[in-house]
């Protein structure tokens, strides 16, 4: 004869047989597909020079709390001595190919056999380019400098060199592949390339001062951007060329900084474009915003480490990494972890992208930008 409790204590019991079940069929589902998401994090410094005789490619397991898996050693020491800094990072599951620049070099690799391809210098140096959707070019912007060169991505080789002086920084190549978007650090207008020519197209702007990290929506409707002496970001109309909105964190007083000139130095869109997140470097804060209403409204803030200069966003969009190497989960805006390098320290870099694999081989791959959508 049952107790008043036992009956209870079967459903509980037969709840928990349920959920062994469901978890180790979700267990079965995962081994079955093979699937394996893992963060690749470019860091700079001469840390990494003092003790590992180069600068590196970080791996960290995603699914396994961003725990670190593996240190690719990547390139060396500039000819005249000085340590060559990181400046950005992009891949291709089309090809296999992984690339990262540093003020000097660009660096090709292989993703499966994670061996370096080659390795080529440009004239006036390199920063952070971006590649096309089929993986066949990048646009890579001189250091600083006044020209992009568009880049074979298969040997390096320069396939045309485009003159802007604008001092060439951050490179963004659209979804479908057909424009480039161009920002120098010396300029207040963000230049538009059609890469069916390879020639500028069109010009957005100006905006209040020099443009810093931007992004764009998947529609090709708006670009989001940072310039100096800004603690907020701007908004600029794609199809117009006009300036439509100047956001102010609110709150919040701007002050000094410790890199980059400019207190907002990092703005990405979520990629289902309803969330805006913006850096604070002042206040060592992240700062989202609805940006499903217009202008965007700021709902959230952030506390980080130390101060952000970067801010890019899992392929799912559950998961944001800021410069400073928290992982926070976009839902709740909550720190779940922390990337740590194979000797326990902090890692921190604005140079990181996720690319997932299958059964050894890339099939998706991230981006440094938060480019609403998905590839």
């Amino acid at each position: 004869m049952l107790t008043p409790m036992q009956p209870q204590i079967r459903g509980f019991a037969l709840l928990v047989a349920w959920c062994f079940v469901a978890v180790a069929n979700c267990t079965l589902a995962a081994a079955k597909t093979g699937e394996q998401k893992l963060l690749y994090v470019a860091v700079p410094g001469i840390r990494d020079y003092l003790e590992y005789g180069g600068h590196g490619i970080l791996i960290f397991d995603i699914q396994d709390g961003h725990k670190f898996l593996k240190r690719i050693p990547a390139g060396g020491v500039a000819p005249n001595g000085h340590v060559m800094n990181v400046k950005g990072i992009c891949a291709s599951s089309k090809t296999q190919r992984l690339y990262v620049t540093t003020t000097n070099t660009l660096a090709c690799y292989d993703l499966q056999s994670e061996k370096l391809l080659w390795e080529k210098s440009y004239e006036g140096g390199c920063d952070r380019m971006a590649i096309s959707p089929d993986g066949t070019f990048i646009y890579l912007p001189s250091f600083e400098g006044p020209h992009w060169h568009v880049v074979d991505a298969s040997n390096g080789n320069v396939l045309k060199k485009l003159v802007i002086n604008s001092g060439a920084h951050n490179t963004i190549v659209s979804h479908d592949g057909k424009l480039a978007y161009l920002a120098g650090l010396k300029s207040p207008v963000l230049r538009i390339a059609d890469t069916s020519k390879h020639e500028v197209a069109r010009e957005i702007g100006p905006f209040s001062d020099m443009i810093r990290p931007f992004t764009i929506n998947a529609a090709q409707t708006r670009c989001y951007v940072n310039v100096n002496n800004l603690l907020g970001f701007e908004i600029g109309d794609l199809k117009t060329g006009k300036m439509l909105h100047r956001i102010e964190i609110s709150g919040y007083d701007k002050g000094p900084v410790k890199r980059h000139g400019c207190p907002s130095h990092g703005i990405g869109l979520t990629p289902d474009e309803h969330e805006l997140w913006l850096t604070d470097a002042t206040n060592k804060k992240i700062h989202v915003f609805d940006n499903k209403v217009t202008p965007p409204q700021q709902i959230a803030s952030i506390t980080l480490r130390d101060e952000p200069g970067w801010i890019t966003f899992s392929i799912d969009g559950k998961l944001a990494w800021p410069s400073t190497g928290e992982v926070i989960e976009v839902g709740t805006e909550k720190i779940i972890a922390s990337l740590k390098d194979e000797t326990g320290k902090d890692v921190q870099s604005e140079k990181l992208l996720e690319i997932d694999f299958a059964n050894g081989k890339a099939i998706r791959a991230g981006n440094q930008f938060g480019v609403g959508g998905t590839d």
